[in-house]
């Protein structure tokens, strides 16, 4: 990734944040975290981040979807569903488009399992408390998604990782 990249994806994380989390502060009731590649690149992976992936419960899912409902693009989940199941929406914000998947459950062996995060570490962006899974839960949750851009993205939180005293 080159330095303009990196640039343009600080910009455009600190735009997004900056509009959405005060109001999932504000009106989630329940716990939430980013997860996918923001919460990767926060945690300093060098990813590409198309968009800001926010785990909810199904409650606050439903509740931000009618607070945001001006911004609302869909909710309808495109690939995976296989895979995932939520309650999902995703909207048009500045900076970067917002998903929030509430009460996020994945297929495995042994059927569809809720998706918890163990450890939250809060990351301060421009003032603003953002919870983030810990790097090993980022880690976990990347190797259980299981899809390619997940795998890469787990190889290199693991490098990360393994730098870090």
């Amino acid at each position: 990734m080159n330095a303009s990249a990196d640039i343009d994806t600080a910009a455009a994380l600190r735009e997004v944040l900056a509009a959405s989390v005060p109001d999932l502060h504000r009106y989630c009731r329940d716990p939430w975290t980013l997860i996918g590649s923001g919460a990767a690149w926060l945690i300093g992976a060098k990813v590409t981040v198309a968009d800001l992936d926010v785990l909810t419960s199904a409650r606050d899912a439903e509740t931000l979807i009618d607070r945001w409902r001006e911004r609302l693009e869909t909710t309808m989940a495109s690939a995976g569903a296989e895979r995932f199941r939520s309650r999902f929406a995703r909207f048009v914000f500045p900076g970067l488009a917002v998903e929030i998947m509430g009460g996020l459950e994945v297929s495995g062996g042994a059927g569809w399992e809720p998706v918890r995060i163990g450890e939250i570490i809060a990351v301060d962006v421009a003032g603003l408390r953002v919870p983030i899974p810990a790097v090993e839960e980022q880690i976990h949750l990347l190797e259980r998604f299981g899809r390619p851009k997940d795998s890469r993205r787990a190889a290199l939180l693991k490098s990360l990782h393994k730098e870090r005293p």
